[in-house]
C-alpha cells in the first residue's frame, strides 16, 4: 500500500481500530489479580511463590520479547502480527482456562504474553502509519489514553468475570474477546509495507533467560530461603545470562536494545523512574485484591470497582502534567509525582482491617495522581535523549521497562509478604487439622480456610482476625520497601544531568 493510501482517516478511526485489543493486551495484566483469591480456594491450591508465577508468567514473557516481537512485527507485516499474536493470546487463555495443574496455568499465561508481545507496539504503529504527521501527536495521546484505561477494564472486567463463574472464566473472557478484536483488525486496519529491520532473537532469548532467574530466586526465597542451592543457582545464572546479554548486544551493528543507551543520562534516568513506579503500581495491585478480599470481605466485583480511583486518578493528572511541566519543569514534576507516590504507599502501609474503604480510597488517589504527574515527563526524558530516528528505541524502552517494572514489582511484594505473613500467623492454627501443611507460608486464603475450622466460635473470630493481621503485616513491610525504593529512585533521578528541556 502506498503512502497516500495509507494516510487517509482521522486519528479517533485509527485507534477504534486497535483498541480493543489494547485493552485487552494491557487489562489481562491487571485483571488476573482479582481472580487471585478464588484461584487459592480452588483446586489448585497455588502457594504464594506459585501465584506470584501465575501473575509474573504473563508480563514477563510481555515485557521481555516486546521489542523482538514489534521488530518482526515489522518485517512481516503488522497486521499479520498482531492477527497472530491474538490468536496465539486466544490460545493461552483457553490452556489456562482448562488448566487442571498450576504449572500448566503457568504456561497457559506465558503462551498469552507471547501473543500481546506481538500486539501492542503494532497497535501503535499501525496507527501512526495511517495518519498524516500533524495528527500523530494527536493519536498518541488517544492511544496512551487506551493504555491506561486497559488496567481501569482490566480490574473492572477481571472482577466482574471472577464474581461470575471465578478465575477460570476470567481466561475464557479473553477468548471471544481476542477473536473480536482480530476480526476488527482485519476489516479495518489495511496492510503496509513492512520494514525490513534486522531482528535479534538472540538478544530476547537472553533477556527473557536471566529475567526469569533473577525472579525465581526472589520469589522462591521464602519457601526454600536465599542459601539454598536452587535460589543462589537461579540468581547466579541470571546475573550471568543479564551480563551476557549486555556484552551479546553491544557487539550486534542492530542490537534489540544497545545497553550503552543508559550512558545517556535521560535514558537512565527515565528508565529507572518507570521501572520504580510500576514496581510500587503492579506490586499494590498484586496486595490491593487480596486486601479488599480476603481482608475487608469484599466481593471480587467490589473490589475491582473499589480500585478504579487509582485508575481515575492516573489519567486526570497525566493530561496535566505536561502543563505543569512547561511551567515548572520536568524535573520538579517527576519529583513532586513520585513524593506523591512514595506518600500515598507509606501511608497505607498502616492499612489494618479496620481501615474505612473512604480513606483507602483517598490514598488510591494519592498513589494515581502521583503516577500520572510523573510519567509523561519521565517518557519524554528517554524520547527528547535520543535523536527522532531512534524514537521506536525509546518507545520500546519505555514499554519494555514499564513491564519489567510490574514483574519485579510482584515478585518483591509477593516475597516480602509471604516471608512477613508466616512469621505472624497465629500458632494456634498450626494445631488445627491441615494447619501445619495449609497455613505456614501459603496464602491467606488458605489460612482463613483453616482458622474456619475452629469449633469454638469465640476462637475462630479470634485466629480469623489473627489471619488478617498477619497479612496486613506482610503487606505493610512491602509497601514501606517500594515507597522507599520511590524516594531512592527519585533522589537519583533529580541529580542526572538531563536535555534542559527537562531541568
Amino acid at each position: 500500500m502506498s503512502a497516500a493510501q495509507a494516510i487517509q482517516t482521522t486519528p479517533g478511526r485509527a485507534v477504534a481500530a486497535v483498541a480493543p485489543a489494547i485493552v485487552l493486551v494491557i487489562g489481562m495484566v491487571a485483571a488476573v489479580n482479582l481472580a487471585i483469591p478464588t484461584l487459592q480456594a480452588g483446586s489448585l491450591h497455588p502457594s504464594v511463590s506459585q501465584t506470584a508465577w501465575v501473575v509474573d508468567s504473563y508480563t514477563l514473557v510481555f515485557a521481555c520479547l516486546l521489542i523482538p516481537a514489534g521488530a518482526l512485527g515489522d518485517r512481516f507485516g503488522r497486521r499479520r502480527g498482531m492477527l497472530a499474536g491474538l490468536l496465539v493470546l486466544a490460545a493461552g487463555s483457553v490452556m489456562a482456562a482448562l488448566a487442571q495443574s498450576v504449572e500448566v496455568l503457568m504456561c497457559g499465561r506465558a503462551l498469552s504474553g507471547i501473543g500481546a508481545a506481538f500486539v501492542l507496539p503494532a497497535t501503535l504503529a499501525v496507527t501512526l502509519g495511517q495518519l498524516q504527521p500533524s495528527q500523530r501527536a494527536r493519536g498518541v495521546a488517544l492511544w496512551s489514553a487506551l493504555t491506561g484505561a486497559g488496567g481501569a477494564v482490566g480490574n473492572v472486567g477481571g472482577g466482574v468475570a471472577v464474581e461470575l463463574g471465578g478465575w477460570r472464566t476470567l481466561f475464557w473472557a479473553g477468548v471471544p474477546i481476542a477473536l473480536a478484536a482480530a476480526a476488527l483488525i482485519a476489516a479495518r486496519v489495511p496492510e503496509q509495507t513492512p520494514h525490513r529491520l534486522p531482528v535479534d532473537p538472540g538478544g530476547g532469548g537472553l533477556l527473557t533467560a536471566g529475567t526469569l532467574g533473577v525472579l525465581y530466586a526472589i520469589i522462591e526465597s521464602p519457601e526454600h530461603g536465599w542459601g539454598s542451592t536452587q535460589v543462589l543457582v537461579g540468581l547466579a545464572a541470571g546475573v550471568a545470562l543479564l551480563v551476557a546479554f549486555a556484552v551479546y548486544e553491544s557487539r550486534l551493528d542492530h542490537p534489540m536494545l544497545d545497553p550503552r543507551l543508559f550512558a545517556v543520562a535521560g535514558v537512565r534516568a527515565g528508565a529507572l523512574g518507570i521501572v520504580a513506579l510500576f514496581f510500587a503500581l503492579f506490586g499494590l495491585f498484586y496486595v490491593n485484591s487480596q486486601y479488599l478480599q480476603d481482608v475487608k470481605g469484599y466481593s471480587a466485583l467490589l473490589s475491582g470497582v473499589c480500585a478504579l480511583p487509582i485508575a481515575l486518578a492516573m489519567p486526570f493528572a497525566s493530561a496535566r502534567s505536561p502543563r505543569l511541566a512547561a511551567r515548572f519543569g520536568g524535573r520538579a514534576t517527576i519529583v513532586a509525582g513520585m513524593g506523591l507516590v512514595a506518600a500515598g504507599l507509606a501511608l497505607m502501609s498502616l492499612a489494618a482491617v479496620a481501615t474505612p474503604y473512604s480513606l483507602y480510597a483517598l490514598l488510591l488517589v494519592l498513589v494515581g495522581a502521583g503516577m500520572g504527574l510523573a510519567m509523561p515527563p519521565l517518557s519524554g526524558l528517554m524520547v527528547d535523549a535520543l535523536p527522532a530516528h531512534q524514537s521506536g528505541v525509546a518507545a520500546g524502552l519505555n514499554s519494555t521497562t514499564r513491564e519489567l517494572g510490574s514483574a519485579l514489582g510482584v515478585a518483591v511484594l509477593s516475597t516480602l509478604l509471604a516471608t512477613r505473613f508466616s512469621a505472624h500467623l497465629p500458632d494456634a492454627l498450626r494445631r488445627l487439622p491441615g494447619g501445619r501443611e495449609e497455613a505456614v507460608g501459603h496464602s491467606i486464603t488458605a489460612a482463613l480456610n483453616v482458622a474456619h475450622r475452629a469449633p469454638d466460635p469465640v476462637v475462630r473470630a479470634e485466629l480469623v482476625h489473627g489471619v488478617r493481621q498477619a497479612f496486613t503485616h506482610g503487606t505493610s513491610l512491602g509497601l514501606r520497601a517500594g515507597a522507599a525504593l520511590i524516594l531512592a529512585t527519585t533522589v537519583v533521578v533529580a541529580h542526572q544531568r538531563t536535555t534542559k528541556g527537562n531541568d
